[in-house]
């Protein structure tokens, strides 16, 4: 399939190498509002068409467009995308606001051809797979979870230099639970299901989004902790507990471990490839190759609960983006 990419932040080349080396994508343009930009990525990749207007970016003969641009832009270049005929596979999050899922929604049906995925890669981790597994068999022992991610990010020192990153702009659709919440949001759901009370108790930043948190995830049996940051670091395990039994995962967006702890200890983790964008990639082009409507409906139902739980835990908060509905 020829690739299409709209950014060309460090994301963007670990997936164009991922998606390369599946033998199924070849990268063939590439979108900057520079053309030097553009020009820049093309000479650590390989060569392509360089393009600094979408309209003339999406009228190409792209057969897929991968998104990575800052957060508040991925709705509207992800309906654009559908419109003009081409599968799509945006960066999480996918909206910043659940009201622009529709918006979304309306641009597929229109083009019932064009696919479109949200890349969330741990949920094509195999480890992930496992877990989800193995909370289904435990479900009745489940008495809570507590999941953690939390990096420094590597823009935060320009922020605190007085730079205005995007991640940590209110405009773009920045902050900690929009970037790295999410993946404990996609996690909590696909394991546990949509919760019935959401609250989120965010650490704010000057700029007006939050540089950390901690969310609170009711359901009728169970409750949740979700604790996330960009502003440090942490080693503390994603922790779920099954009475005298507990499944440490390591971070919830890397399942860089898996061990199941009780009078035992079972070490459960499966390899991961060296670039960690391999499995998803491999798993949107099987489907996009073979336009496998259950993969994609499977996956946009899953999206759409993680959004609106996503916009749920903002509504608890006084964090407003550039792009909210009015």
């Amino acid at each position: 399939m020829k690739l299409g990419i709209i950014g060309t932040n460090w994301i963007t080349q670990q997936f164009v190498e991922a998606a390369e080396s599946t033998g199924d994508y070849q990268l063939t343009a590439i979108y900057s509002r520079h053309e030097a930009t553009a020009a820049a990525f093309a000479a650590k990749t390989h060569e392509a068409t360089l393009y600094t207007e979408l309209p003339a970016f999406f009228a190409s003969d792209l057969d897929v467009v991968y998104i990575a641009s800052p957060n508040g832009l991925h709705a509207e270049q992800a309906a654009a995308a559908l419109t003009a005929g081409k599968h799509v596979i945006v960066e999480k999050p996918m909206v910043t606001h659940p009201s622009q899922l529709a918006m979304i929604e309306s641009a597929q049906a229109a083009h019932p051809e064009c696919l479109i995925f949200e890349a969330a890669r741990h949920v094509y981790d195999s480890n992930f797979t496992k877990i989800t597994a193995l909370v289904q068999q435990r479900r009745a022992a489940l008495t809570g979870a507590t999941l953690v991610y939390a990096k420094y990010s590597s823009r935060y020192d320009a922020y605190l230099a007085g730079e205005n990153p995007n991640i940590f702009s209110p405009r773009f659709g920045g902050g900690a639970l929009m970037d790295l919440g999410v993946y404990s949001v996609y996690a909590a759901v696909a394991w546990f299901g949509v919760p019935e009370q959401v609250e989120y108790l965010p650490s704010m930043l000057a700029s007006g989004v939050d540089g950390g948190g901690v969310a609170h995830l009711h359901y009728t049996d169970v409750d949740v902790n979700l604790i996330l940051g960009k502003n440090y670091n942490t080693s503390a395990s994603s922790e779920i507990y099954f009475g005298k039994t507990t499944l440490q995962l390591g971070a919830t967006g890397s399942l860089d471990e898996l061990r199941l702890v009780g009078a035992e200890t079972d070490d459960l983790h499966v390899a991961q490839p060296a670039n960690p964008m391999v499995d998803e990639a491999r798993y949107f082009a099987h489907a996009l190759l073979t336009h496998d409507q259950a993969a994609f409906e499977r996956q946009w139902r899953l999206a759409k609960q993680v959004h609106q739980v996503l916009g749920a835990l903002r509504g608890t908060t006084t964090i407003k983006f550039g792009n909210d509905p009015q």
